[in-house]
């Protein structure tokens, strides 16, 4: 959508839900389509995303939002902030649907059974795949790549990486993948 557009829209919809004094803003989330911020008394929009989204998305975000700066800081998604969504006429879901367009994040960790997952921001802890392993297991560490390049995700992500080898050779365990291996 447009962000002219989208303001106009957004800005229209506070006016009529009672938030004339509030203050809509454009942010740069690349996660999360909107946000009630309470202290502000703003709701913001991700740029970003407003533009990938469609009208009817992007309606039903500020509605979204609407709904929590009326429900109160201390409803988070439940039964009042629903109700409050339904009567001013936001879909009452938590979150987008799927088919909502996202903005994928540049770093890519891939398990050894190649599941993917991605992240905006350098990866600051060791990550196990959960599709392969209920909890952490070291055999199913991501590898990651940033912009398609592998690459070292920093030291304190090495730090803790070689922590969990440690503890695990003295529990009695041993890597079974070479990369892995000190």
């Amino acid at each position: 959508m447009d962000i002219g557009d989208a303001r106009e829209m957004a800005r229209g919809l506070m006016d009529e839900h009672g938030l004339a004094d509030w203050t809509l803003v454009l942010d740069r989330a690349k996660q999360r389509a909107g946000v009630c911020r309470y202290t502000d008394q703003a709701i913001g929009l991700s740029r970003h995303l407003t533009l990938i989204h469609t009208q009817e998305q992007v309606r039903d975000t500020v509605l979204h939002e609407i709904a929590h700066a009326h429900a109160g800081a201390r409803a988070g998604h439940g039964p009042r902030w629903r109700a409050a969504a339904v009567a001013i006429g936001a879909t009452p879901d938590r979150c987008l649907p799927e088919e909502a367009g996202r903005i994928p994040g540049s770093w890519v960790g891939t398990c050894p059974s190649g599941h993917t997952i991605d992240r905006h921001r350098r990866p600051s802890r060791v990550l196990s795949c959960r599709l392969c392993s209920r909890g952490f297991d070291l055999e199913t560490v991501f590898e990651w790549t940033h912009h398609g390049v592998p690459t070292d995700p920093g030291p304190a992500y090495l730090r803790e990486l070689e922590a969990i080898r440690r503890r695990d050779r003295r529990n009695g365990s041993r890597p079974r993948h070479g990369w892995l291996v000190s």
